[in-house]
């Protein structure tokens, strides 16, 4: 089983996640805040035992989040040298240029606008799971030691 973290801080679109990716092979984590995110990927805290916080085959991430940002925690795991190898994707509601933009120069992998009914979101979600979990060569993720700090 993939294990997806998704770092949303919505109650109402983490729902329309799991509901959208019911079906799938996957579990998705969920953290709510960036700073909780970074603890998950690190193993810190709460999420100190591996069994409780798996290294994710893929990110998916919201920009606006409260706390740190969407677009500082990107900047913090692709410029870390354990978390950068991870995809991100960033699934938002923003259709700003400048936000795609700033997205894909600080190392994102791809970017997502979440569609707005929940057939077009659930079919959005399941063909970008589907894409990265089962058409991309993703990195190797079951040996890898979690980053310590």
């Amino acid at each position: 089983m993939f294990s997806i973290l998704l770092v949303e801080d919505s109650d109402e679109d983490y729902m329309a996640f799991t509901r959208a990716l019911r079906d799938t092979v996957v579990s998705l984590p969920r953290c709510t805040r960036g700073e909780e995110a970074l603890d998950y990927l690190h193993g810190r805290g709460r999420f100190a035992a591996p069994a409780h916080a798996p290294r994710p085959a893929l990110v998916l991430l919201d920009l606006n989040l409260p706390g740190m940002d969407g677009r500082e925690l990107l900047t913090m795991i692709k410029s870390d040298e354990h978390l950068k190898s991870i995809p991100v994707v960033i699934v938002t509601t923003s259709h700003n240029p400048r936000d795609v933009e700033w997205c894909y120069q600080h190392g994102a992998n791809s970017y997502q606008v979440k569609a707005i009914g929940y057939d077009q979101f659930r079919d959005a979600m399941r063909r970008l799971v589907e894409y990265w979990l089962t058409v991309c060569v993703l990195p190797t993720t079951t040996d890898r030691k979690r980053p310590t700090g």
